[in-house]
């Protein structure tokens, strides 16, 4: 439809019809079996404003939501189709690993593909929008939504945020049904709540804010995304749905971001408990004036903005603007030609867990798992012996995460399956060991079990089930220990004060480690945990985060050497959840602490040291590399001109494997602190065993831009560091200067 199209559709809308499309209601609202509308009470919609909704959530599946919007098409007096928004965050049917783990791959465009095929599976399925990807920064492993963030680095989640968005939208604008509108969230720096927890206070200087908390976002709406969600928190005192500065003056003004503005659940009515509105009305003028196009499931624009144009408190051309924006994407995505766009049950039937969706999964989990430990090469395993699986997922299908919600967990391939697939039933016995977790991990477990007519361990269950471990433990050549936190532990409302392993698990670790011969821990989770006593106590150690659908055969590949790990650590692993928040590109301080010298004033701990565990881009492989000297192409950098730094990479293993090679950088002084380190570059690189290749990176003057005293993103001339390196826990090689 052209442009002047969508005009005249506008100008013939009344107030209350164009209300109707900045609201988005729950799936319930709108009948499913394509029968009478109902009225959401709790919203306190009216019947009218039902009529003319403008989009819904998370209603999936070609047959419903062809259903819902025949029923919605037959009631509107001007054929405006529905938009069918959803949360597909990591895969649709078929569930790829958590984005946590993603980041560990290195690889955009791996995470490009992922979207892409989610896109396929999604489209099929009726979806037009999918609230994705998620590209908050996090350095609190106390929040629980980790697992959905690509990290703590903002050169690597820029990199991802643009693949992501550009997966997902592949196709999108094409005479056939492809892509879906992508959703970058969550705007801005949801990722940093005080003291980890979710929906928390965010405080931080504008200049923290630019230099790295908004260039992932900023590099979503580079790479076109559709769709924009506000945060949940406040920046600089303003909760995000009413903050016209992030809104309005950064992402349209600043950044020409032209698309929908929605808000995440609630957000809108949320803003009188926030306390920057007095009521669901004043809060529906603050979030119009802010540049909010869509209020997700709430009856704020749908209840009070008629009033607030009759009242002169907002302009209608206000909200015409907000009506046009959301029309315009209805347009590209082709449903006023096709109110059905790409949903078919056929499609779903072929793509969903498709033999080569299942191939791609089982490749992602592999180059997404981090090998942490592997003392005296204990993998790969070698054909032939017995194995004692054992853990509280050694045998369970709860792989996909917390956020994976349309996902089967019944098509997840457990890790027993994958054994006894690679080793022989005959090699491989398997027991529980202990629950995932106890009711000091989680508060509302005796609610939760309740509630699905559950029962937890007796405790003379408990110590039967430890000690039968213990002797499956001792018989067997080796033991493989899959332990973890629980899904429920993380995601959205999933903080933690502790990030220990839950339940009786390090109880468990500890009674096998008497008994085995050698132990191997596989670790499943959405977040960096403590590990110290998992690391003293295991032979080898790999971190599988929630692998996904293929996962139980990803798993199995690494450990029997059939894929060699590549990934690296995304976020730093720390020793203690006193170091929170924790991540590598800190600060020095004016008394840096060396790790060795006995003064306490120094800014150090004194019960735990300031490293992380295992730093941020850390990861061991099957093979060997051996980094050699760093060369400059030159000592001097001139802002036109650039200089490449040089340095071989041999791989002295006896096997083949992949080099996660890293650049960082580091600005000496500056008008303002600078971080002891930033990634600049990363290249993948494939090794034979034996042999050698240059790696070579360019650094220009616009790398080393920052925000500075004046608050302009510039570079300032004088010193700087550099080094190539397998992770970010090394020491600087060389310096240059920029004149």
């Amino acid at each position: 439809m052209q442009d002047s199209k969508l005009q005249e559709l506008l100008d013939s809308l009344s107030v209350t019809e164009k209300i109707g499309q900045l609201v988005q209601v729950p799936g319930e609202v709108l009948n499913t079996q394509g029968q009478e509308l109902g009225v959401r009470e709790d919203l306190g919609l009216s019947e009218e404003i039902v009529r003319n909704v403008g989009s819904t959530l998370n209603v999936v599946g070609a047959e419903r939501m062809k259903a819902v919007q025949k029923a919605y098409m037959e009631r509107s007096r001007h054929k405006i189709p529905l938009l069918f928004m959803a949360d597909i965050i990591y895969g649709f049917r078929t569930v790829f690993p958590v984005p946590l783990a993603l980041g560990c791959s290195f690889d955009p465009g791996l995470l490009e593909k992922l979207c892409e095929v989610t896109s396929e599976e999604s489209v099929a399925a009726g979806a037009h929008v999918t609230f994705s990807p998620m590209v908050d920064l996090v350095r609190d492993a106390r929040w629980g939504r980790c697992l959905e963030s690509t990290g703590e680095d903002p050169y690597m989640n820029s990199l991802y945020a643009a693949a992501m968005v550009k997966g997902f939208q592949k196709g999108l604008g094409s005479d056939k049904p492809a892509g879906m509108a992508s959703c970058v969230k969550h705007f801005a720096a949801y990722g940093a709540p005080e003291g980890g927890r979710d929906y928390n206070t965010v405080d931080m200087s504008q200049r923290r804010l630019r230099q790295e908390y908004l260039p992932s976002y900023k590099a979503g709406v580079d790479a076109g995304c559709e769709m924009v969600m506000t945060s949940f928190n406040t920046v600089d005192g303003i909760p995000s749905t009413g903050n016209k500065w992030l809104m309005n003056d950064v992402l349209r003004e600043e950044w020409g971001f032209e698309g929908v503005v929605i808000t995440d659940y609630a957000a809108i009515a949320e803003l009188v408990l926030h306390g920057a509105a007095e009521d669901q009305k004043d809060a529906a003028r603050l979030a119009m004036e802010a540049g909010v196009d869509i209020d997700m499931c709430t009856g704020c624009y749908a209840n009070y903005l008629e009033e607030l144009i009759q009242e002169g408190k907002i302009n209608e051309k206000q909200l015409d603007k907000a009506v046009m924006r959301i029309l315009k994407l209805k347009n590209k995505l082709g449903l006023f030609e096709d109110p059905y766009r790409g949903a078919d049950e056929a499609e779903e039937a072929r793509l969903f867990l498709s033999e080569g969706n299942r191939r791609l999964a089982r490749e992602a989990a592999v180059r997404t798992m981090v090998l942490l430990e592997n003392k005296e090469n204990t993998l790969p395993l070698e054909a032939g012996g017995k194995i004692a699986l054992i853990g509280p997922y050694a045998d369970n299908q709860d792989a996909l995460g917390m956020w994976a919600i349309h996902g089967k967990k019944e098509a997840v391939i457990t890790l027993k399956t994958a054994l006894e697939e690679a080793a022989g039933k005959e090699n491989v016995v398997s027991a529980p060991g202990c629950e995932t977790l106890l009711e000091k991990d989680y508060h509302d477990l005796p609610a939760l079990r309740m509630q699905m007519g559950m029962e937890g361990w007796s405790r003379e269950k408990r110590q039967l089930e430890l000690e039968k471990a213990a002797e499956l433990a001792e018989k067997a050549d080796v033991a493989v220990l899959a332990l973890g936190e629980a899904v429920i532990q993380g995601g959205e409302g999933g903080s933690r004060t502790s990030l220990e392993i839950p339940g009786d698990q390090l109880e468990l670790l500890r009674r096998v480690r008497e008994k085995a011969s050698k132990v191997i821990v596989v670790l499943f989770g959405g977040r960096p945990l403590v590990l110290d006593e998992v690391s003293r106590l295991s032979d080898a150690l790999l971190e599988v985060w929630f692998p996904g659908t293929e996962g139980g055969h990803g798993i199995a590949d690494v450990l029997f050497g059939k894929d060699n790990p590549s990934g690296r650590l995304s976020m730093s692993m720390p020793r203690s959840v006193g170091q929170m928040p924790l991540y590598y590109n800190h600060f020095n301080t004016g008394r840096p602490y060396d790790g060795v010298t006995p003064n306490r004033f120094f800014s150090r701990y004194t019960d735990c040291s300031n490293t992380p565990l295992y730093p941020f881009g850390y990861g061991l492989s099957y093979h060997k590399a051996e980094y050699g000297p760093l060369t400059l192409s030159s000592h001097i950098l001139r802002r036109e001109s650039s200089l490449t730094v040089k340095a071989d990479i041999t791989n002295t293993g006896d096997v083949p494997g992949t080099e996660a090679v890293q650049l960082y950088i580091r600005d000496v002084a500056g008008s303002v602190v600078r971080p002891v380190k930033e990634l600049k570059g990363v290249q993948l690189v494939p090794l034979k065993a034996g042999e050698t290749k240059t790696v070579q990176f360019t650094i220009t003057e616009e790398m080393l831009r920052f925000y500075g005293k004046d608050m302009e993103c510039r570079a300032e001339a004088g010193r700087f560091q550099v080094m190539v390196a397998p992770h970010s826990g090394c020491e600087m090689q060389a310096e240059f200067v920029l004149e």
